[in-house]
């Protein structure tokens, strides 16, 4: 009798020891989500990163300043991260600091987009690029990637083969759609053969038009076998640069202005980018569906640059400033919520190296929070609702841009180009 009641004991006390486990860490059998589970999910905000603070990516960011950011990210409800190589340090060292997070905080959770840079022979250099032929470099590339996705897959959960790798505007380096079939075509072919987690999504991440949904140019055999052999598509649409290249939607008639505020003119604009944008993604998909296609479509780039002394600032489109950059999240969020679609918006920090050269380029200011830590509009009421508190950015607490004087912040703001009408 005695050994009965030692034994029942030992067994209550294992199922208690077991349930005190369990409730401990509430979220543990949550955070190992799969790319599935994530993309369009509502509860897991997508977002592009970069931890660059300096003008040159010779200097890396350091563990400790990466781990302030996902902290950062992580108190907006950003989830999953989009990076965009694997030959820098940067790319590894997220992963780890991701890794030491989740083993400080059992709750904390952050996924990540993994990028292949992929480019043509000759590329970034001064002899002719072929783009027909690829660089010796992407395979190397390419393996480092399996390498870090097989080594933390519990983070890692998409791999995306190049980016915007595939348009025709990118002529220092771009490749046709047969190179980067054949690399997702062996990435899925490492998943059949247990090489990969058979869960990991692969695609990649390129322009609207490198998908089909633009210039008929694009379309070509390799390119429908692409789409069928990726998990989902990852499509790139710009608004912000078409205010420049491709104006109609932007610009208005003097007649269209006539008594309206300038804030009235500056909102219907940007529901028209919103609107332009929605078109970009619906011409890929219908593309898609041409082909008797049927997968996900998700946003993986779109953005707002907030300062630029070229094509979108005052001497050009207007496009440039931190009201415009608000309105455009705010409602890209919105509709992709509506719409079950995940939009790593570009992106989250301020990353001086872009254009180096020159420090007021537009490429250099699409983050939501500059270089120095500060809450650009869009998230000046996160700043409020005191969701950064007690975290930092390079030391520093992160304050509101504008010293959060609308007044000044509104100094900046331009409606879109007026034109006149001509009278012949």
């Amino acid at each position: 009798m005695m050994k009965t009641i030692r034994t029942y004991g030992f067994i209550v006390v294992v199922i208690l020891m077991a349930t005190a486990c369990n409730t401990t860490h509430p979220k543990m059998n949550n955070s190992n989500k799969t790319a599935a589970e994530i993309l369009g999910n509502p509860d897991y905000l997508a977002i592009s990163y970069g931890g660059y603070r300096k003008n040159t990516r010779d200097v890396q960011p350091t563990m400790e300043e990466l781990k302030d950011d996902m902290k950062i990210l992580y108190a907006m409800g950003i989830r999953i991260i989009r990076t965009y190589n694997v030959h820098l340090p940067q790319a590894e060292n997220i992963l780890v600091a991701i890794s030491e997070l989740k083993k400080e905080d059992a709750s904390f959770e952050m996924y990540v987009m993994l990028g292949a840079w992929i480019d043509c022979l000759n590329a970034w250099t001064d002899q002719a690029v072929n783009h027909y032929v690829e660089s010796p470099r992407n395979e190397i590339e390419i393996d480092k990637a399996v390498e870090l996705a097989n080594k933390y897959p519990g983070i890692v959960k998409v791999l995306a083969v190049g980016n915007e790798a595939m348009v025709k505007w990118a002529e220092s380096y771009y490749v046709q759609p047969g190179i980067i079939l054949n690399w997702v075509s062996y990435l899925q072919t490492l998943k059949k053969e247990n090489k990969l987690p058979k869960d990991l999504w692969i695609t990649s991440s390129d322009d609207f038009a490198s998908w089909g949904g633009g210039d008929t140019a694009y379309h070509n055999e390799d390119l429908e076998d692409l789409i069928a052999a990726v998990d989902y598509i990852s499509m790139h649409t710009y608004p912000f640069h078409n205010t420049h290249y491709n104006p109609a939607f932007w610009e208005i008639t003097s007649e269209e202005a006539k008594d309206k505020t300038q804030k009235e003119l500056i909102d219907e604009a940007m529901l028209r980018a919103r609107d332009f944008a929605i078109a970009q993604y619906n011409n890929v998909k219908k593309y898609m569906e041409s082909l008797g296609v049927d997968k996900p479509i998700h946003i993986g780039e779109t953005g707002w640059a907030t300062i630029s002394n070229g094509y979108y600032g005052r001497k050009g489109s207007h496009a440039a400033d931190q009201y415009k950059q608000a309105k455009y999240y705010n409602l890209m969020r919105a509709w992709v919520k509506e719409y079950g679609v995940s939009c790593f918006f570009f992106e989250a920090f301020d990353e001086p190296w872009k254009e180096a050269h020159n420090a007021k380029g537009s490429e250099n200011h699409f983050g939501l929070i500059t270089v120095d830590g500060k809450a650009k509009y869009a998230l000046w009421d996160a700043v409020d609702n005191g969701t950064f508190d007690g975290l930092t950015r390079n030391g520093v607490p992160i304050t509101k841009t504008f010293n959060g004087v609308s007044e000044n912040l509104y100094i900046s703001v331009l409606p879109p180009n007026v034109l006149e009408l001509n009278p012949n």
